[in-house]
């Protein structure tokens, strides 16, 4: 519950991680407002970019709710 650096050398592991998966994009964080998608195996499955709507991830949320069954 501090801040914390996103990007750069001093980034902080958690955002380290979001960001290794190639399938999102390796990008650094560049808006405070991205949402990553991670499923229950912990992998990140989708990122999206800050100015879109939470509500845009709603189809991906419900197929891997699915896919835990």
């Amino acid at each position: 519950f501090s801040k914390v650096d996103v990007n750069g050398p001093n980034a902080h592991p958690v955002w380290k991680f979001l960001k290794s998966n190639q399938a999102v994009g390796t990008h650094d964080i560049g808006w405070n407002f991205d949402k990553f998608l991670v499923n229950k195996d912990g992998h990140v499955v989708k990122r999206v970019k800050g100015a879109n709507k939470p509500f845009q991830l709603e189809k991906d949320i419900l197929a891997l709710l699915e896919e835990s069954g």
